[in-house]
């Protein structure tokens, strides 16, 4: 595999600007992933193969108005972080990697537990990063830890809670029997060590970073309580928000555990043929052009072409798609994909790093990256939001006091302000909601490239369609065949053989259709083709002509009894092929471009969903693109269109409807799909192009997934704006209640770690 290419990027300030970079360099030819780092500015590029050309590369960058230069001096990793479930976690790894020497940049995929890190190898090694990270109280891998099942009984962390607990509950029992002061409060004490552990690990890092988070509000809160002589009050704050961090996890690991869904219907070993054996080894050393062999009921282990044998395999976990799909020599078959009737033979296309569902699980891994503004606005609120209630909690345990009012109550009220202003949900819910709905998609064959596109998704008002390839199947069609003092069987098979010795697209359609019905195509001879009108051959001794109306007027053909059929079929959006002599035309073979079956339910279900304008656009003909037009049921059309023309139209749709979706085949559309708000790309399934360019990826050919990725994203947004609203209202509750001592300590406690929960949880629906 060809190395990749890092460089330094200057003048970029803002995630929009790294999202647009990334977009522009993944079209430039030759170049198979491009991942942006915000905080060191830099850009790393990931060739298809030696040799990729880094001017073309540069001119993209600076024809968006940044400047770059070439930075070889630096490596990159991906760290996979045990016990990063909370914004609080993310700023103490902050803190502890701004001072490390080496480290030029990162990006924290919260939700994925992943650390994507820059760094200097001549400084520092990822060694010294995991020891850097173990510090804090977190535990850094530099592959992913396997998932185990463990009863919760063996859980330290849950262990602990529980004997906490017990020792809480103790406490009151103690109190309650009449027992010495001191006995209650062993047990408090007891309680406060053993269930604060593990929050004391985490407060401690963040105090010597000198970074205020919620495990220093619990350490500061709790000493506060213990000095005012509440060690009850101090012992049930340990236990309640402990318990709510484990909750918290656990509702974090649904949305995680979305992800290793994924991942585990990949297959880990592949029967493979070498030097004249069968055996079983690791996907990851099968190598492009092995032969692997896949029985009756397997899984396809890797990306390949079928070389032997024929079957049906359900391609649901890769396309979404329901009904199982005939494989035979030469077809394309995907890993994961479920092998049901026959034996296969599969010549291996693509490492297990690089095929469609690996490719996949990447871009869900990474779609946190692409912050959505809610996102954004949750991160930048918390940013600011924490120090605040800090500054507020300290400003009404002492300013009271300095006119005259008693300390005490208002220290307490200042611990209450601690407790109820700082929580996990605002910051963590947006994240969650994102990574639950982008899984739900990508089980359902649709690829969502982050938070940023399910928002853009979810504000369209007008969806523009490709006709070839996207509205229509893509292979023109024998539609009729239509006589003239000759037998259908005649005509046909005239036509096939002589198309058969052309190789224009319309000539397949036709040469095809003979063969499906079953007729011989006879000897042809003298074979010529006329450019631009069509061919003559001679077949049986005759000489005949086939083509346009053009070439038979040019012929001084009498075409008086074929009019009317032409004029039909051509209304028709048919493209008429002319069979005959040089005495009178023999029979019309019409040809056309099929409507997918599903395009007109599609475009219902859009309009169904909100979307006012459902456009098509196409280079084909004005007679054409009309009747396609009329059976799919669009609103309007757009006819003899260069693939410069389509760039120009979607700048104009977006001018006058507003945000606007490209759908296109991923390869030919992707200048229209990047100018428009939304790029849709059709059956991306095999297509590394489509995958890397598209911001949505339909993995199979099925256009009914759009109005429910666009569905999805709307029910995304309103989930997002629920989670934002729950949290802000709680937290504009319990502040006001606890400045004015309406709230206690512990049902402040209990209300912000319910609505925390309430908000991760409503953020999970999306994964139904």
């Amino acid at each position: 595999m060809a190395e990749k290419k890092v460089l330094r990027v200057t003048g970029m300030d803002c995630a929009d600007c790294a999202v647009q970079i990334e977009e522009a360099v993944s079209r430039v030819r030759g170049v198979k992933s491009a991942k942006v780092y915000l905080g060191s500015s830099t850009l790393v590029v990931t060739p298809e193969s030696e040799g990729l050309d880094m001017s073309a590369i540069a001119q993209q960058v600076k024809k968006l108005g940044y400047g770059i230069e070439d930075d070889e001096a630096v490596a990159r990793v991906t760290l996979y972080v045990e016990g990063m479930d909370c914004a609080d976690e993310v700023e103490v790894i902050d803190k502890k990697l701004k001072g490390m020497e080496g480290v030029r940049g990162y990006q924290v995929n919260l939700v994925n537990q992943s650390l994507n890190l820059v760094y200097e190898p001549a400084l520092v090694s990822p060694q010294d990063i995991v020891r850097a990270i173990a510090e804090t109280g977190m535990k850094a891998r530099l592959e992913r830890a396997k998932r185990q099942v463990t009863p919760w009984w063996q859980e330290r962390r849950i262990v602990l809670l529980f004997i906490s607990g017990v020792f809480t509950l103790t406490g009151f029992i103690l109190g309650w029997l009449g027992l010495p002061h001191w006995a209650d409060q062993v047990a408090f004490g007891a309680a406060i060590v053993t269930g604060g552990y593990y929050p004391a690990r985490m407060g401690l890092a963040g105090l010597r970073g000198l970074k205020l988070n919620i495990y220093t509000l619990l350490i500061a809160a709790a000493l506060g309580a213990i000095a005012l002589g509440l060690w009850h009050e101090a012992a049930l704050l340990v236990v309640i928000y402990s318990l709510g961090s484990v909750l918290e996890s656990y509702a974090v690991d649904k949305a995680r555990g979305s992800l290793r869904a994924l991942m585990a219907v990949v297959p880990r070993e592949a029967l493979v043929k070498r030097d004249g054996e069968e055996v079983v080894l690791p996907v990851e050393q099968v190598k492009v052009g092995d032969i692997i062999i896949v029985r009756p009921g397997e899984k396809v282990p890797l990306d390949g072409v079928v070389v032997a044998g024929a079957s049906t395999v359900d391609q649901a976990p890769v396309t979404g798609e329901s009904i199982p799909v005939s494989k035979n020599e030469g077809d394309e078959v995907f890993a994961a994909t479920i092998n049901q009737r026959g034996s296969l033979e599969v010549r291996v296309t693509k490492l297990s790093q690089d095929t469609t569902l690996a490719k996949v699980i990447h871009s869900v891994e990474e779609a946190e990256a692409r912050k959505s503004s809610y996102q954004r606005f949750a991160e930048t609120f918390g940013r600011y939001y924490t120090p605040a209630m800090f500054g507020l909690a300290f400003l009404t345990a002492v300013v009271p006091s300095a006119f005259g009012q008693p300390f005490t109550p208002w220290f307490y009220r200042g611990l209450v302000v601690l407790v109820v202003s700082c929580s996990c949900g605002l910051v963590l819910s947006v994240p969650v909601a994102v990574v639950a709905a982008i899984t739900n998609a990508a089980r359902r064959g649709i690829l969502i490239k982050g938070g940023a596109y399910l928002e853009a998704a979810s504000g369209l008002k007008a969806v523009l369609f490709d006709k070839t390839g996207t509205l229509t199947i893509g292979r023109p069609q024998v539609t009729d065949v239509v006589t003239f003092n000759s037998s259908r069987e005649e005509v046909l098979s005239l036509a096939a053989a002589i198309e058969s010795r052309s190789e224009h697209p319309l000539a397949d359609a036709i040469v095809r259709r003979a063969k499906e019905e079953g007729n011989s195509l006879p000897e042809v001879a003298e074979f010529e083709a006329i450019t631009g009108l069509g061919a003559r051959a001679r077949v049986n001794g005759s000489l005949y002509y086939i083509g346009s109306r053009r070439l038979f007027e040019s012929l001084s053909v009498p075409l008086a009894g074929a009019e009317k059929e032409l004029s039909r079929l051509e209304s028709e959006g048919k493209t008429a092929v002319l069979l005959g002599n040089e005495r009178s035309a023999l029979g019309v073979i019409a040809v056309a471009d099929q409507l997918r079956p599903e395009a007109a339910e599609a475009i219902g279900a859009l309009k169904q969903a909100g979307i006012k304008h459902v456009v098509m656009l196409t280079g084909d003909s004005e007679g054409t693109a009309r009747a396609i037009a009329r059976q799919a049921g669009v609103d309007e059309y757009y006819a003899q269109l260069l693939p410069d023309d389509k760039v120009e139209l979607v700048k104009g749709l977006k001018a006058k409807y507003g945000r606007v979706a490209m759908v296109g085949d991923g390869v030919n559309d992707a200048p229209a799909m990047a100018t428009a708000d939304v790029g849709i790309a059709m059956g991306a399934a095999g297509t590394d192009v489509a995958i890397e360019t598209a911001d949505l990826a339909l993995m199979s050919d099925d256009l009914s997934r759009i109005p429910y990725a666009l569905k999805l994203s709307r029910r995304s947004m309103a989930n997002i704006k629920q989670n934002i609203a729950s949290a802000l209202v709680i937290v504009a509750f319990l502040v006001p209640a606890a400045l004015s001592g309406f709230v206690d300590l512990v049902p402040g406690l209990l209300i912000n770690e319910s609505g925390m929960l309430i908000v991760i949880a409503n953020g999970l629906r999306l994964l139904r």
